[in-house]
């Protein structure tokens, strides 16, 4: 097991605060609405932490409104398309390095080549991953995490959590998270100070200017309609796209094949 490095977990915890409140890509209707003033919150097997839970995310949001989104539409309002783009490309080239080792653990031979191939036709072809070219060549990407590897190995997802920072989590999910950041391989380990830091901290902003067109898909209640968006996207990738039954939805699914 890798030494503890708080240089690879202080970032990270922001990046995927941002990714949480990028839940809020997934379209969804037909959402519960927060209980009124003096009603007593209804409790749910899935969600029984609910009160501390609506906290913390309101915690996190405040950070993301006073700070992180400020910060991110400037980016998106001087940075070009095609730059934008080629950065968000890079910093997911450097995941197929956790998609290939986490393909391996599930036992997906194809997923594993699929992920080994991505990385090097981008990285060759693609001037260090700043091209897609392996999604032109028919190679789209398949992601996977260590999270996804325990629940393919039949471990619980656990309650719904909301943690700060870290934002929408369940125990499994946090468990792969840092089984992804401290054990397994990873391309930020060839990275040392201070570019380490600089290139967090543009993968950060980059992240959260790619999810300020989503904000419009919100609807009804944001603590619940990015609860609801976290798990059926966790559920979805577990599950290599077969939808299952969602406790929180009714009639309609959410669309997270495009998210």
């Amino acid at each position: 097991m890798r030494e503890f490095d708080i240089r690879r977990w202080a970032p990270g915890m922001l990046l995927f605060m941002a990714l949480a409140l990028g839940a809020t890509a997934v379209q969804a209707q037909n959402l519960q609405e927060p209980p009124m003033e003096g009603e007593a919150m209804p409790a749910n097997t899935d969600d029984p932490y609910e009160n501390w839970n609506r906290k913390v995310y309101a915690f996190n949001d405040a950070i993301d409104r006073w700070f992180l989104r400020p910060v991110a539409s400037g980016y998106r309002t001087v940075t070009p398309d095609i730059v934008d783009r080629g950065v968000t490309n890079f910093f997911n080239n450097l995941t197929e390095i956790r998609n290939f080792t986490n393909s391996l653990l599930q036992l997906k031979g194809e997923s594993a080549v699929v992920a080994f191939g991505r990385f090097t036709f981008n990285t060759v072809f693609g001037l260090g991953g700043i091209f897609d070219v392996a999604t032109a060549w028919d190679l789209p990407e398949r992601p996977e995490d260590f999270g996804q590897t325990l629940g393919h190995w039949g471990v619980g997802s656990g309650p719904y959590l909301m943690l700060p920072l870290l934002g929408p989590s369940t125990p499994r999910h946090f468990s792969g998270l840092a089984s992804d950041s401290f054990m397994l391989p990873s391309a930020w380990d060839a990275v040392d100070s201070p570019e380490w830091y600089y290139l967090r901290t543009l993968q950060i902003v980059d992240k959260r200017a790619d999810l300020i067109p989503a904000e419009s898909f919100i609807s009804g209640d944001q603590y619940t309609f990015v609860r609801n968006a976290f798990l059926q996207r966790r559920e979805f990738l577990i599950n290599d796209g077969k939808i299952t039954e969602d406790p929180f939805a009714d009639d309609d699914d959410f669309m997270l094949e495009d998210f």
